[in-house]
């Protein structure tokens, strides 16, 4: 009986020890772009959940009692940085009182990283609406920026678990060749409509325009997270008319009545575009999403 309790316990000591090699890495994710990303270089090596599901606001997405102990078990923490997340992913960090993924630490992992913003303020007053401090943090909306996002995931991965790099490094040069060929594609599809203007709601497209030489005219709302005034809407149907701007873009966080109105005033088609994979149906990962948003910016041009 000593013997087999000893073996017991020699056993419970050996698999003890196993899941600091074995266990999965646990990558929490804030939005679902950075999730696909997480799981096409993680592999099998990588257990990914997302905070957002791709229809939120990336600026707001609500914050759930789940998301607290899904954070204290986390190894790692993506997110978009530029202080995109600043609403809800300070506090969320704080209440987990999980050391690995604070701010500074490896498991906090900003995939800005060697991104250089575009419409960086000059004041972060307030009154000027939603200031991002440091730029515009949409650039997941322009594909080749989103390969920067990947590779500082793989870099995050190989510190987290360096005796997987080969595999992480493996699996991200096979996605990137992969999102390379599409680039080629969606700049072949777009390249017809270069210099076509366009509005949105929200300031999510500045990154999307210069990729592929669309001329961002201006947006919908007053100024960032500030809703139109009537006078502001008033002033951009008479631009987008002077300019002639045939198209209206309502990302699906935003309500349909005042981009319907505007593009009835002006003769814009107006169509609907997803910001993260999930925003619209059959948009689940992040190719699909910009398939998504190119085949529907295109054939919208096309009329």
């Amino acid at each position: 009986m000593k013997l087999k309790l000893s073996f017991v316990a020699l056993l419970a000591a050996v698999l003890g020890t196993a899941p600091v090699n074995a266990a999965k890495i646990r990558v929490v994710t804030t939005l679902t772009d950075l999730a696909d990303f997480a799981r096409n270089v993680g592999g099998d090596q990588v257990e990914v959940r997302s905070l957002a599901t791709g229809i939120e606001d990336t600026h707001g997405v609500p914050m759930k009692p789940s998301f607290v102990p899904l954070l204290n078990r986390a190894d790692l923490v993506v997110l978009a940085g530029f202080d995109c997340e600043h609403a809800f992913l300070p506090a969320l960090l704080d209440a987990s009182r999980n050391p690995r993924i604070q701010l500074g630490q490896p498991g906090y992992v900003d995939c800005s990283k060697g991104i250089d913003p575009v419409e960086a303020p000059t004041s972060t007053d307030h009154s000027e609406g939603d200031v991002h401090p440091y730029g515009n943090p949409h650039y997941m909306l322009d594909p080749v920026m989103a390969k920067t996002a990947v590779s500082n995931i793989c870099d995050a991965f190989v510190t987290a678990a360096p005796q997987y790099a080969a595999d992480f490094k493996k699996n991200r040069d096979a996605y990137l060749a992969k999102l390379a060929a599409k680039i080629m594609e969606w700049k072949a599809e777009m390249a017809p409509y270069k210099g076509a203007k366009f509005v949105s709601y929200h300031e999510h497209w500045p990154y999307f325009a210069a990729r592929f030489g669309l001329d961002y005219v201006g947006t919908i709302e007053l100024k960032p997270g500030i809703d139109p005034t009537p006078r502001h809407i008033e002033e951009l149907i008479g631009e987008m008319k002077a300019q002639h701007v045939p198209i209206v873009v309502r990302e699906p966080q935003f309500p349909e009545k005042v981009p319907a109105l505007i593009a009835k005033q002006t003769g814009a088609t107006l169509i609907k575009l997803p910001i993260m994979p999930g925003g619209v149906p059959d948009t689940d990962t992040y190719i699909k999403e910009m398939d998504y948003i190119v085949n529907t910016m295109a054939n919208a041009l096309k009329k």
